[in-house]
């Protein structure tokens, strides 16, 4: 099962605040026992808004908060006192997150940005009061208007991960491990498929203190367009990559054949991932000779390719040079 620290989806309810009722008032005083209209505006409903936040990573804060309401508008009252808006509700989301809506899949919009704001669900307009009917025709008009009732409906966040290289490969094909030698990430590293059930990022430093983001995504295994294995539920975060590194063992059976099914599962899944750039790491180069190397090379796919170690660091800084090149390119 997936680690419970890290949610890329999920469900949410939310209610905008209605807007306050404009006032029908007509003005009275102690010298005044017939005087004209002076109803103010009723306040606009809150608004349900979505903002990116650069510190959150996953959607866990709102699991257990999954019905989000924001303030109704106050009504208006005399003297053209206008009632106060109600109190927006702002839901903060980590970068890459995508709104739909829950019935018709739509996608409303994405959140790519530190501090970005949309409106998810807008709050009801607030009602005329009375003072805004008032002409030549009609001195004291005796009506206002409703504020506009509340919008509520189910909506889906998905966290798609922003990271400028993804790595694409089977389970065991060495992603962890790499990540854990190019950067500081951490990842659950052992001799087992899946033993990454959750994406994780590494920022990996190059020449000059450039960087760039590297993703580990769970292991794809074929059919996994399709539902199979764990592939389907994180493809969605390689739509953000700008590279993808695959990666096959060098003491794989036949690694043009694994490079060719990993690239047919994203395509099934979504085409356009075929449009990305494609750079091919051959890992666990240290377990085959120098021979065997050659005949691997004689049948390679027409991508950049290079034979790599993470456990003897062998052409790590030439990886790198590589996945630089094709960002910047």
């Amino acid at each position: 099962m997936p680690e419970p620290g890290f949610v890329d989806y999920i469900k949410i309810f939310c209610r905008s605040g209605k807007g306050g009722a404009g006032s029908a008032h007509l003005h009275r005083d102690k010298f005044t026992l017939k005087g004209g209209p002076d109803g103010g505006d009723g306040g606009r409903g809150g608004h349900i808004i979505l903002r990116g936040n650069s510190h959150l990573w996953t959607l866990l804060h709102l699991r257990y908060k999954k019905h989000i309401f924001a303030g109704n508008g106050q009504n208006g009252s005399k003297s053209l006192k206008t009632g106060a808006d109600g109190k927006d509700s702002i839901v903060e989301v980590p970068l890459g997150t995508v709104a739909r809506n829950a019935e018709t899949d739509e996608i409303l919009f994405e959140i790519m940005n530190h501090n970005e704001s949309h409106i998810m669900t807008k709050g009801g307009r607030g009602g005329l009061g009375n003072a805004r009917f008032k002409s030549s025709t009609n001195q004291t008009p005796r009506y206002a208007q409703s504020g506009e009732p509340a919008i509520e409906g189910w909506y889906i966040l998905e966290l798609k991960i922003l990271a400028d290289v993804g790595l694409v490969g089977f389970p065991n094909a060495g992603k962890s491990t790499l990540l854990s030698v190019i950067s500081a990430a951490k990842p659950k590293i052992a001799d087992y498929p899946f033993t990454t059930l959750t994406p994780n990022l590494g920022i990996v430093s190059y020449k000059d203190n450039k960087s760039f983001v590297v993703a580990d995504i769970p292991g794809i295994i074929e059919g996994a367009s399709e539902g199979k294995g764990l592939g389907l539920r994180f493809l969605r975060h390689i739509e953000r990559n700008s590279t993808l590194l695959f990666m096959v063992p060098a003491d794989s059976n036949n690694v043009h054949a694994e490079y060719k099914i990993l690239v047919n599962e994203l395509k099934k899944y979504n085409p356009e991932l075929l449009d990305k750039k494609r750079i091919l790491a051959i890992t666990k180069s240290d377990l085959v000779d120098h021979e065997l190397m050659e005949d691997i090379r004689k049948d390679l796919p027409q991508v950049p390719y290079v034979f790599i170690s993470s456990a003897t660091m062998s052409n790590l800084g030439k990886l790198k040079d590589l996945l630089w090149r094709e960002l910047t390119r």
